[in-house]
């Protein structure tokens, strides 16, 4: 079970309960001083038939799949792997996106966006671009890239707390090299921990807690994202991605991999691209047990526990952020079936703080592309656990789809829509009481 180490020798004891954000899955207290390696570590309880699987799996996500490397240095090439990187692409690894396995910061201002899905479409609903498909990609093998995006500056928007205290928020401005669509959606890589808890919550549970006409009149209407199989053609709910755009984690890890480095599967064999672009036909380069592999690697890294599990301000917050209707949206707790494939994610009691629904965040957050059922101006709500231990990963803080906050603060003020009662309870408290929920949250 998930455990601390107390006194001079760090003997191992039972971590308390209210340290299991990720039920049995949660990992120990870290003691050695090594932040960016939080989001790195197997789950405790894998079962050993899947610690095989879990590190080829890792090795996949560390690999380039233009020339073969590993991530690390000293780690062989990976030969069955090279040559499988495009023609378009954003990044030649899983790794090169997902850092550390943590969220990716937004890039400087007029650099090459290498980090971030670039959605876009001929219109509002995604209908693909006839010259760049769904996905632009800004790099290429062979050739001239399709196209081309960076920040090319930020929009300052300031603003004062009720107590008069003055802050400032930002906002990008991008611009586009090559093809410039009008309708697009940005969206940072996110931290990856906790996937596979996600993906055994029971669609039951979430969709108990939609509320799609606001029945209740309390101002938030959370509704489910419904997305197509793309290997049953059944409707399913969507639960992966800024906006719930895949019902599993492996068809979310199949889409990245076909979208972001070029390579096919047999879940999606054809690359993206539009009806200006030439056709190569379908193919699967990475077979079916690398990419379970690669799944296993996923849904097995072990997530933190929750810390300062005593401290007075902290636990002000947490009271705060309930208080403040936070949590109609941050569900603080879901269980995981007891019938999910692993073994490993079964019956746990977990708190992602989500309710993994679709939810209007205001026209300040909104895009000009929905995604699905999702109109450019709903997200899914993003979970909230190990979000304290971004900047000890990630070497920053960026914050929300687009990278636009730079601390938990300015997240919360960029809130609107549903939950713009919510930010505005935050704004009017006191700066103490302020501090105290944003320490709640670093104690994720």
């Amino acid at each position: 079970m998930p455990w601390e180490g107390i006194g001079t020798y760090r003997d191992s004891f039972p971590m308390s309960e209210l340290g299991w954000s990720g039920g049995r899955m949660t990992l120990p207290y870290q003691q050695s001083n090594e932040p960016e390696n939080h989001f790195l570590q197997t789950a405790n309880n894998i079962a050993p038939a899947d610690i095989q699987p879990f590190m080829i799996g890792r090795r996949l996500h560390h690999t380039d799949f233009g020339d073969g490397s590993h991530a690390e240095a000293g780690n062989p090439i990976f030969p069955e792997q090279v040559g499988k990187l495009g023609p378009r692409y954003t990044g030649r690894s899983c790794f090169a996106c997902h850092t550390l396995n943590g969220r990716a910061l937004a890039p400087a201002t007029g650099a090459t966006m290498t980090k971030s899905v670039v959605r876009v479409g001929s219109d509002a609903t995604g209908t693909p671009h006839a010259d760049l498909g769904r996905y632009l990609s800004p790099l290429s093998t062979t050739g001239s890239p399709e196209a081309g995006v960076t920040i090319a500056s930020w929009t300052t928007v300031n603003g004062l707390y009720g107590d008069g205290t003055a802050y400032t928020l930002r906002k990008p401005n991008y611009s586009f090299t090559g093809v410039t669509p009008t309708y697009y959606s940005i969206r940072l890589a996110p931290q990856l921990v906790g996937a596979g808890l996600i993906e055994a919550v029971p669609e039951g549970e979430i969709a108990a807690l939609a509320d799609p006409n606001d029945a209740n009149g309390d101002g938030i209407s959370g509704r489910m994202q419904i997305v197509t199989d793309p290997v049953t053609s059944q409707q399913r709910m969507g639960r992966f991605g800024w906006r719930a755009g895949q019902a599993t984690l492996k068809y979310q890890l199949a889409v990245a991999l076909n979208s972001d480095i070029g390579v096919t599967t047999s879940i999606f064999p054809n690359l993206d691209r539009g009806t200006n672009q030439p056709d190569p036909g379908p193919s699967t380069e990475l077979n079916s047990t690398d990419l379970e592999n690669l799944y296993r690697y996923n849904a097995l890294l072990g997530v933190s526990a929750r810390r300062t599990l005593t401290d007075a301000q902290a636990l002000h917050g947490e009271a705060l952020f309930a208080s403040a209707n936070c949590v109609k949206c941050h569900t603080p707790t879901l269980t995981t079936s007891g019938y999910a494939p692993l073994i490993e994610v079964r019956g746990q009691t977990i708190h992602p703080y989500s309710d993994l629904l679709l939810h209007d965040m205001g026209t300040e957050l909104a895009d000009t592309m929905g995604e699905g059922v999702a109109t450019g101006a709903e997200w899914r709500t993003a979970p909230l656990w190990s979000i304290g231990l971004t900047a000890g990963v990630s070497g920053g803080e960026n914050y929300l789809h687009d990278g636009r906050a730079r601390t938990l603060a300015e997240a919360i003020l960029w809130h609107g829509g549903e939950a713009q009662n919510a930010k505005e309870a935050f704004r009017n408290m006191s700066a103490s009481d302020r501090a105290d929920l944003v320490k709640f949250l670093q104690s994720l």
